[in-house]
């Protein structure tokens, strides 16, 4: 498995969990915001990391406009939501046996 994989699920799970309407509010508000810039950061390393590898960049992409409009009240929820939603297809399709033989 390659790591933009792993990252995919990582970083879905992540979002999965701050999608969770007073829970992740809770995270969110409690950390300051902070949890906003580490999941961007997360967001660009798995993007670069799956360009790399040749994988769909749909849930990387969704999860950085995500970390950046995620501090509106009920338009982040939905975000984070949606971005887990994607990120987790992402993980879940096949990889590309042609490139990991590199």
């Amino acid at each position: 498995m390659s790591t933009s994989r792993i990252l995919k699920w990582v970083s879905g799970g992540l979002e999965a969990l701050l999608g969770i309407p007073v829970l992740g509010a809770s995270i969110i508000l409690g950390l300051f915001w902070s949890p906003l810039v580490i999941m961007l950061a997360l967001h660009i390393v798995t993007l670069v990391l799956t360009k790399k590898d040749g994988g769909g960049s749909t849930g990387s992409i969704l999860g950085i406009v995500t970390s950046c409009l995620g501090w509106i009240p009920f338009v982040g929820m939905v975000l984070h939501i949606l971005s887990a939603i994607f990120l987790m297809i992402d993980a879940s399709k096949p990889e590309n046996l042609s490139q990991n033989n590199l």
